[in-house]
């Protein structure tokens, strides 16, 4: 039987230390779901006996600042850990926000699943797949009884079953893609993690010109300059057409972060212009989230 640490505080709902418990049938996606509530930020411990969530959470609740919300894999390999398993979720609900995410899945969804990863289920033995599953569903059956969430994944593939665990769990910023727009100059190489590229070397170079030359893309004269030039209108028009697709295409796909990079010769004044107009362009949307670097700004 698990105690009750009299010394905890009982704090209030809103207060409380998050805790989610991942468990279910094996092969139902409980290493895409812990993936997840990584992109999350939540602290992820996988196959963690159930005997060390009590110490794990107490630890963590002295470290709230580090330690906010904590998402624990458990699943049939605890064996007779599991036995107290009930207990000990009620236990915890008394003075922690506790849920429980259970994954399951169609038997032969599972059975599909072990086939084509050609690992053995962990209760299989000498025995087959089916008899496996048939054996851990018995065995799991009062864990189900216990869940809060219980998400069926045979018809979901990982990027599905990730999106179900942000819907459910996210904060209202992970619902949505966040964008970095960075400038760049060509001459000192296109960024290799950018997402998208845009290039800007179409309009004309305030370089060539004496009065702003000594100024950036940052500067109300040379931005005027920038988005004054024919062409430039008609590129910014286009963009939201351009753009919209490739976000709602990321948050289905569960990307949760894209870096558009925009250059010019050398990331001085047309592609700094151009990334301050387009972050703005960009900040006018519910489903993304914005912030603007400029990678060579200065180095000339």
């Amino acid at each position: 039987m698990y105690s009750t640490d009299e010394t905890t505080p009982t704090l209030e709902e809103g207060e409380r230390q998050q805790l989610v418990i991942v468990t279910g049938m094996s092969g139902a996606g409980r290493s895409t779901a812990c993936k997840a509530f990584e992109d999350l930020d939540w602290f992820v411990v996988d196959n963690l006996p159930p005997q060390m969530i009590r110490p794990l959470i107490d630890v963590a609740s002295k470290a709230r600042d580090s330690l906010p919300k904590l998402a624990v894999a458990i699943d049939i390999r605890g064996g007779r850990l599991l036995e107290h398993f009930n207990a000990l979720i009620e236990e915890l609900r008394h003075t922690y926000d506790v849920q429980v995410l259970f994954l399951d899945a169609s038997d032969e969804s599972l059975v599909r699943r072990y086939e084509q990863s050609r690992r053995p289920h962990p209760l299989q033995q000498d025995g087959t797949v089916v008899d496996a599953i048939a054996t851990e569903r018995n065995r799991v059956r009062e864990l189900r009884s216990l869940a809060d969430v219980v998400f069926d994944t045979s018809e979901l593939n990982v990027h599905q079953l990730s999106q179900r665990v942000t819907e459910r769990f996210g904060e209202p910023d992970h619902q949505r893609v966040q964008i970095t727009v960075m400038s760049f100059g060509f001459k000192y190489g296109t960024p290799t993690d950018a997402d998208m590229v845009l290039d800007m070397r179409f309009l004309p170079n305030p370089f060539w010109n004496p009065e702003l030359r000594p100024f950036n893309g940052r500067d109300k004269r040379v931005s005027e300059y920038v988005l004054e030039q024919e062409g430039a209108d008609e590129f910014i028009k286009h963009f939201d057409g351009l753009i919209a697709p490739v976000v709602e295409g990321y948050l289905r796909e569960n990307k949760r972060h894209a870096l558009i990079a925009i250059g010019c010769t050398g990331g001085k004044h047309r592609s700094v212009a151009m990334t301050e107009r387009l972050a703005n362009e960009l900040r006018g949307r519910e489903d993304v989230t914005v912030s603007v670097r400029h990678r060579d700004l200065g180095r000339e």
